[in-house]
Protein backbone atom coordinates (compact mmCIF):
# COMPACT_ATOMS: atom_id res chain seq x y z
CA UNK A 1 0.00 0.00 0.00
CA UNK A 2 1.46 3.15 -1.05
CA UNK A 3 1.23 6.12 1.01
CA UNK A 4 0.87 9.83 0.27
CA UNK A 5 3.20 10.79 3.24
CA UNK A 6 6.28 13.26 2.32
CA UNK A 7 8.10 12.60 5.45
CA UNK A 8 9.05 9.54 7.29
CA UNK A 9 7.62 10.74 10.36
CA UNK A 10 4.30 11.52 8.75
CA UNK A 11 3.96 7.72 7.38
CA UNK A 12 4.69 6.44 10.51
CA UNK A 13 2.00 8.36 11.89
CA UNK A 14 -0.68 6.80 9.47
CA UNK A 15 0.09 3.44 10.87
CA UNK A 16 -1.74 1.26 13.17
CA UNK A 17 0.08 1.04 16.53
CA UNK A 18 1.34 -2.37 16.39
CA UNK A 19 2.69 -1.67 13.03
CA UNK A 20 4.62 1.50 13.75
CA UNK A 21 5.60 -0.06 16.92
CA UNK A 22 7.22 -3.04 14.60
CA UNK A 23 8.37 -0.79 11.57
CA UNK A 24 10.24 1.90 14.08
CA UNK A 25 12.17 -0.96 15.68
CA UNK A 26 13.79 -2.35 12.11
CA UNK A 27 14.09 1.22 10.86
CA UNK A 28 16.39 1.54 13.93
CA UNK A 29 18.25 -1.47 13.55
CA UNK A 30 18.44 -0.13 9.89
CA UNK A 31 19.65 3.86 11.36
CA UNK A 32 21.88 2.06 13.38
CA UNK A 33 23.77 0.16 10.47
CA UNK A 34 23.38 1.80 7.68
CA UNK A 35 26.43 3.43 5.71
CA UNK A 36 26.83 7.51 6.08
CA UNK A 37 26.90 7.59 2.28
CA UNK A 38 23.10 6.39 2.16
CA UNK A 39 20.36 8.87 2.96
CA UNK A 40 16.96 8.21 4.60
CA UNK A 41 13.39 9.20 2.69
CA UNK A 42 10.17 8.82 1.59
CA UNK A 43 10.85 6.87 -1.99
CA UNK A 44 7.78 4.73 -3.78
CA UNK A 45 5.17 5.36 -1.20
CA UNK A 46 7.00 3.59 1.71
CA UNK A 47 10.79 4.89 3.65
CA UNK A 48 13.32 4.41 1.88
CA UNK A 49 16.92 4.08 1.79
CA UNK A 50 18.72 5.53 -0.98
CA UNK A 51 22.34 6.69 -2.55
CA UNK A 52 21.42 10.27 -3.00
CA UNK A 53 22.82 12.49 -6.13
CA UNK A 54 25.39 13.81 -3.90
CA UNK A 55 27.25 10.48 -3.92
CA UNK A 56 26.13 8.90 -7.21
CA UNK A 57 25.07 11.61 -9.46
CA UNK A 58 23.87 9.22 -12.54
CA UNK A 59 21.00 8.23 -9.81
CA UNK A 60 18.51 5.34 -11.10
CA UNK A 61 19.39 3.66 -14.68
CA UNK A 62 15.34 3.95 -15.13
CA UNK A 63 14.77 7.42 -14.22
CA UNK A 64 18.22 9.42 -13.20
CA UNK A 65 16.19 11.76 -11.29
CA UNK A 66 15.44 9.59 -8.52
CA UNK A 67 18.07 8.39 -6.32
CA UNK A 68 19.44 4.93 -6.30
CA UNK A 69 17.42 3.00 -4.16
CA UNK A 70 18.90 0.52 -1.75
CA UNK A 71 16.25 -0.91 0.62
CA UNK A 72 12.89 0.13 1.72
CA UNK A 73 10.27 -0.37 4.53
CA UNK A 74 6.74 -0.81 4.24
CA UNK A 75 3.26 -1.48 5.53
CA UNK A 76 1.05 -3.42 3.31
CA UNK A 77 -2.20 -4.81 3.42
CA UNK A 78 -1.57 -8.28 5.07
CA UNK A 79 1.85 -8.05 6.66
CA UNK A 80 5.16 -5.60 6.58
CA UNK A 81 7.63 -5.92 3.92
CA UNK A 82 11.73 -4.98 4.48
CA UNK A 83 13.14 -4.99 0.66
CA UNK A 84 16.68 -5.38 0.73
CA UNK A 85 18.14 -4.93 -3.06
CA UNK A 86 21.57 -5.80 -1.69
CA UNK A 87 20.58 -9.34 -1.77
CA UNK A 88 18.63 -9.47 -4.99
CA UNK A 89 20.39 -11.46 -7.64
CA UNK A 90 21.96 -14.62 -6.09
CA UNK A 91 25.09 -13.43 -5.64
CA UNK A 92 27.48 -14.00 -2.57
CA UNK A 93 25.96 -11.50 -0.30
CA UNK A 94 22.14 -13.05 -1.12
CA UNK A 95 24.02 -16.57 -0.34
CA UNK A 96 25.09 -15.46 2.94
CA UNK A 97 21.90 -13.47 3.92
CA UNK A 98 19.95 -17.21 3.52
CA UNK A 99 22.87 -19.09 4.98
CA UNK A 100 23.21 -16.50 8.24
CA UNK A 101 19.42 -16.06 8.86
CA UNK A 102 18.78 -20.46 8.35
CA UNK A 103 21.04 -20.37 11.56
CA UNK A 104 19.17 -17.61 13.37
CA UNK A 105 16.32 -20.39 13.46
CA UNK A 106 13.70 -17.79 12.41
CA UNK A 107 11.48 -18.67 8.87
CA UNK A 108 12.40 -16.72 6.27
CA UNK A 109 9.53 -15.56 4.16
CA UNK A 110 11.61 -13.78 1.24
CA UNK A 111 10.50 -12.84 -2.53
CA UNK A 112 13.49 -11.83 -4.64
CA UNK A 113 14.47 -8.90 -2.03
CA UNK A 114 11.69 -8.42 -0.09
CA UNK A 115 11.01 -9.88 3.08
CA UNK A 116 7.61 -10.18 4.45
CA UNK A 117 7.22 -10.70 8.24
CA UNK A 118 3.75 -9.89 9.84
CA UNK A 119 5.45 -9.17 13.70
CA UNK A 120 8.66 -8.11 14.77
CA UNK A 121 9.17 -11.39 15.90
CA UNK A 122 9.23 -12.94 12.81
CA UNK A 123 12.53 -11.37 11.72
CA UNK A 124 16.01 -12.33 12.54
CA UNK A 125 17.27 -8.75 13.73
CA UNK A 126 20.71 -9.08 14.21
CA UNK A 127 20.95 -10.87 10.69
CA UNK A 128 19.28 -7.54 9.33
CA UNK A 129 22.06 -5.52 10.90
CA UNK A 130 24.71 -7.52 9.58
CA UNK A 131 23.45 -7.58 6.47
CA UNK A 132 23.57 -3.43 6.51
CA UNK A 133 26.62 -3.49 7.88
CA UNK A 134 28.45 -5.65 5.34
CA UNK A 135 26.92 -3.52 2.17
CA UNK A 136 28.92 0.46 1.73
CA UNK A 137 26.96 2.56 -0.30
CA UNK A 138 30.62 2.66 -2.39
CA UNK A 139 30.37 -1.40 -2.96
CA UNK A 140 26.67 -0.89 -3.79
CA UNK A 141 27.26 1.26 -6.37
CA UNK A 142 30.17 -0.95 -7.58
CA UNK A 143 28.20 -3.54 -8.11
CA UNK A 144 25.30 -1.60 -9.76
CA UNK A 145 26.82 -0.60 -12.11
CA UNK A 146 28.61 -4.14 -12.72
CA UNK A 147 25.52 -5.49 -13.27
CA UNK A 148 24.34 -2.63 -15.63
CA UNK A 149 27.29 -3.28 -17.90
CA UNK A 150 27.23 -6.93 -17.60
CA UNK A 151 25.97 -8.79 -20.98
CA UNK A 152 25.20 -11.94 -19.84
CA UNK A 153 21.52 -12.70 -17.91
CA UNK A 154 21.54 -11.45 -14.39
CA UNK A 155 22.51 -14.84 -11.66
CA UNK A 156 19.43 -17.35 -11.94
CA UNK A 157 18.06 -16.62 -14.80
CA UNK A 158 17.64 -19.13 -17.55
CA UNK A 159 17.61 -18.15 -20.89
CA UNK A 160 14.36 -19.81 -22.74
CA UNK A 161 14.98 -22.03 -25.11
CA UNK A 162 15.11 -20.30 -28.59
CA UNK A 163 11.74 -20.93 -30.19
CA UNK A 164 11.64 -21.62 -34.36
CA UNK A 165 8.89 -19.61 -36.03
CA UNK A 166 7.01 -20.96 -38.66
CA UNK A 167 7.70 -18.63 -41.63
CA UNK A 168 5.37 -15.95 -42.35
CA UNK A 169 2.51 -17.04 -44.79
CA UNK A 170 1.34 -14.50 -47.78
CA UNK A 171 -1.93 -12.72 -47.88
CA UNK A 172 -3.18 -14.24 -51.01
CA UNK A 173 -1.92 -17.66 -48.74
CA UNK A 174 -3.65 -16.56 -45.75
CA UNK A 175 -7.19 -15.46 -47.92
CA UNK A 176 -6.80 -18.67 -49.45
CA UNK A 177 -6.49 -20.81 -46.35
CA UNK A 178 -10.13 -19.31 -45.19
CA UNK A 179 -12.94 -21.25 -45.09
CA UNK A 180 -15.72 -20.60 -47.48
CA UNK A 181 -19.24 -19.43 -46.03
CA UNK A 182 -22.06 -21.40 -46.82
CA UNK A 183 -25.04 -19.14 -48.78
CA UNK A 184 -27.08 -20.03 -45.62
CA UNK A 185 -25.04 -18.38 -43.23
CA UNK A 186 -26.61 -15.00 -41.92
CA UNK A 187 -24.99 -11.81 -42.70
Amino acid sequence: MQSKATTVEGYLAELPEDRRTALQAVRQVILRNLDKDFEEGMQYGMIGYYVPHRVFPAGYHCDPKLPLCYAGLANQKNYMSLYMMCVYGGGAHEKWFRSAWAKSGKKLDMGKCCIRFKKLDDLALDVIAEAFRRVTAKAYIANYEAVLRSPTPRAGKVKKAAVKKKPARSVKARKSAKPARSATAKR
